[in-house]
């Protein structure tokens, strides 16, 4: 069978798609063409530059959020903003971005993958598949120019610049070379909410471009009788925005450990005949009202740093969304980064458990982190936050790895400075959920 994996756009929060490809790697999954528009061209690169899935994370682990900023010359600035081409330029991108990634256009070129890259050529009003063998640095930043935000790429009398307005998922592509089965990686958001202010209706008009495409392919694959088989890996609710990735809000590590839990709810789930191509197939829902927060806890065993990273979200007192966990082990003997599957955290009383599945060697074992914030007599109450019990058992309940994992005070700090509110929209409503979670851990009225 015939399979693509076409890659949708989504800003620079496309790391998420890093974990997305990890899980579908290690479920065995190979794909005869890669597509990748906007954000979305990053992935497609790093796939088509020969870089194993473990490879992307550490190379988006390592990468310095500011190297995708790029200003412009001092002199565009003093021309107004009525004047001005854009905020900045795609040379960050190009010179920075690209190596950190690994992404390399002399592999690229020369791969006997299919691979396609999605660039809007604005001169005739139109997207363009260029194929893997006539890219060049150039055009792929070009292909990831949002309008407003970076300057388009001037080559030969025509005006190249991101995709996203014409589309943002190449579906009608994949069809066109053959695709039996197509798995769209979808991280825009799509729900029903509409929201006030300058940033957030430019992202409702992205949204509404890239799904207005996406039906449109799939309608048009229906009046021709085409038949194929659809996967979806998408996010239970709406990534967090650009600039909080930029203001250091949410980070590149929670990214792409949401990308593996996400992908790996839907392959828990899948079905061989895919799901319906129609407007449900990357539908999201809002996010409850609740605060987000991300906490690194570590020890050493046998003498080697053993690290725990979970990103939890945990709904506001009286919400009836249940909290959602996303995370990942480091622990060098046992290799490369392992993430957290199927995460929850279960809060009985004075205890709070996290608990997930990770694979490793091929096995899954069940993991469980618990702290006790039970407050005993004498001053041990900073033991007890600061203490996570940590233990990994395999499927016939044999315990494998244990150990106490601290927070320590750096992570404490770390962990206060992550707390975000999500679910809400505007200061007052920004505030009040901070309120309300003081109130409850505080037990004040």
């Amino acid at each position: 069978m015939k399979r693509s994996l076409v890659l949708a756009g989504g800003g620079m929060r496309v790391a998420w798609q890093t974990g997305v490809v990890k899980a579908l790697t290690e479920e065995g999954l190979s794909f005869d063409h890669y597509d990748g528009t906007s954000g979305g061209i990053l992935t497609a690169a790093m796939l088509l530059s020969g870089l194993r899935a473990d490879d992307m994370v550490a190379l988006w682990s390592a990468l310095d959020v500011g190297d995708f900023a790029s200003g412009l010359p001092l002199k565009e600035y003093l021309k107004g903003p009525w004047s001005l081409q854009a905020f900045g330029d795609a040379d960050g991108i190009r010179d920075q971005v690209f190596p950190g990634l690994g992404i390399d256009v002399a592999r690229i070129r020369s791969t006997d993958i299919a691979g396609t890259f999605n660039v809007a050529d604005f001169t005739h009003k139109r997207s363009i598949a260029f194929e893997a063998g006539e890219i060049d640095a150039e055009l792929l930043a070009a292909g990831m120019s949002l309008p407003i935000f970076m300057t388009p790429l001037r080559r030969d009398g025509v005006v190249y610049t991101d995709a996203v307005w014409i589309r943002d998922a190449n579906v009608a592509e994949a069809l066109r070379r053959g695709a039996e089965e197509i798995w769209l990686v979808w991280c825009i958001g799509n729900t029903g909410y509409y929201g006030d202010g300058p940033l957030e209706q430019y992202v409702h008009m992205i949204e509404m471009s890239a799904t207005g495409a996406l039906l449109a392919d799939f309608a048009e694959a229906a009046a021709a009788g085409r038949r194929f088989v659809l996967h979806v890996v998408k996010p239970q609710h709406p990534l967090p925005l650009d600039p909080e990735y930029f203001l250091g809000r949410i980070s590149t590590d929670s990214l792409i450990a949401m990308g593996y839990r996400d992908a790996r709810a839907y392959l828990d789930a899948a079905s061989p005949t895919g799901v319906p191509a129609d407007a449900a197939c990357t539908a999201m829902t809002e996010h409850a009202p609740g605060i987000r927060y991300v906490e690194g806890l570590s020890a050493k065993v046998h003498g080697v740093r053993l690290t725990l990273s979970v990103t939890v979200v945990l709904p506001l007192p009286g919400e009836s969304a249940v909290p959602e966990l996303a995370g990942f082990l480091d622990y060098a003997p046992w290799g490369a980064r392992i993430f957290l599957a199927g995460g929850a955290v279960d809060i009985d009383g004075a205890r709070v458990t996290y608990t997930a599945r990770i694979l490793h060697d091929g096995a899954w074992l069940r993991l469980s982190a618990r702290r006790d914030l039970t407050d005993d007599p004498g001053w041990d109450a900073w033991g007890d936050m600061n203490t996570v019990e940590l233990a990994v058992h395999d499927a016939q309940d044999t315990l494998v790895l244990s150990s106490d994992l601290t927070l320590g005070v750096r992570g404490l700090r770390r962990l206060v400075a992550s707390v975000e509110p999500v679910g809400t929209h505007g200061l007052v409503s920004r505030a009040d959920a901070i309120r309300r979670v003081l109130v409850k851990v505080l037990g004040r009225n």
